[in-house]
């Protein structure tokens, strides 16, 4: 299983960029190193219209999506197959989102329901939704006239699944409430993002 080939995933409309492709050890096994190679979007848009309302004091990707395909170093050995190693590298995968979110200034971040989702080529996936917040009042100054506890909250998504014996991880999240305190000309439908969003999870 090789990590040097990236999944594919293009989403749908003019605003997304693609921000990020690389390949790197994503987590630890007990005997062996998972590699990723992902690619991943922003919806480069949406990001400067918050930067442009807020004078600049806040400019980080609101809303991006991911996929990743995942090898292992050294490679499994013979008789011990991807699907035996699945819950092990879901619950990883799980861990690792919340902690790539926190690292990103979200708090709160919660981890809720599993669902099942098929993938355009027929295969079964995992889906697990997440929440969480930023924190607005650290990333601006006294002059926005914000409450303390003023906060943009978001939702995520993480599927995990087998695609021909290759693992492969596909996510993002997207605002759904607080950013038109910040931004009042930055119009949020969280119907909509969500909807795309599991789109480019099928697809990835």
């Amino acid at each position: 299983m090789s990590a040097t080939s990236y999944p594919a995933l293009a989403p749908d409309g003019d605003g997304w960029r693609l921000t990020d492709e690389s390949t790197e050890v994503v987590f630890d096994l007990a005997s062996v190193r998972v590699l990723g190679a992902t690619r991943l979007y922003e919806d480069a848009d949406l990001r400067a219209a918050v930067r442009e309302a807020t004078d600049g004091a806040l400019d980080q990707p609101w809303r991006f999506c991911f996929a990743t395909q995942l090898s292992f170093q050294p490679p499994l050995t013979p008789g011990v197959g991807p699907a035996a190693l699945y819950p092990t590298v879901a619950s990883s995968a799980r861990r690792q989102f919340a902690a790539d979110l926190r690292e990103h200034g979200f708090r709160t971040v919660e981890r809720h329901r599993s669902e099942r989702m098929r993938t355009e080529n027929g295969s079964r996936a995992r889906l697990t939704r997440y929440e969480a917040t930023f924190p607005l009042a650290d990333a601006l100054d006294d002059e926005a006239d914000l409450p303390a506890d003023a906060e943009v909250a978001v939702e995520g998504w993480l599927s995990v699944w087998l695609d021909d014996g290759q693992f492969r991880l596909a996510g993002g999240t997207y605002p759904t409430d607080g950013l038109d305190a910040v931004a009042p000309g930055v119009a949020e439908d969280p119907g909509t993002y969500r909807n795309e969003l599991l789109s480019v999870l099928r697809s990835a």
